[in-house]
């Protein structure tokens, strides 16, 4: 296990990370002290805000985007199934046109 020191909003926090993840662990903390600067922004325009109540805002933030990735990602797979079953009706219409123009043929040929 890998600790890696981070900074978010100027504070530096330890972290534990899997070896070779150290790298995408600060990119993480980047993304999370983006979202932070961009509250404080926010919440300094319209009051005090202090730093636990920036950071839980960041993670609200953080888990709306989730949120809104799965809904994404569920709506995007369910389209998919649907492509494939659409899939598969249209090969078992295609089978049976496909008997059905050779049982033709056969009377054709002998009838």
């Amino acid at each position: 296990m890998a600790l890696v020191t981070v900074t978010i909003n100027g504070y530096p926090y330890s972290a534990g990370c899997e070896g070779g993840q150290e790298e995408h662990l600060r990119q993480m903390a980047v993304e999370v002290d983006r979202r932070v600067q961009y509250l404080k922004t926010l919440v300094g325009q319209g009051g005090q805000g202090g730093e636990a109540e920036v950071l839980v805002l960041a993670a609200l933030l953080l888990a709306d985007e989730v949120h809104d990735l799965r809904q994404e990602a569920d709506q995007a797979l369910m389209s998919t199934s649907s492509v494939r079953g659409g899939e598969a009706q249209l090969s078992r219409r295609l089978n049976k046109i496909a008997a059905r123009a050779e049982e033709i043929a056969k009377n054709l040929e002998h009838p």
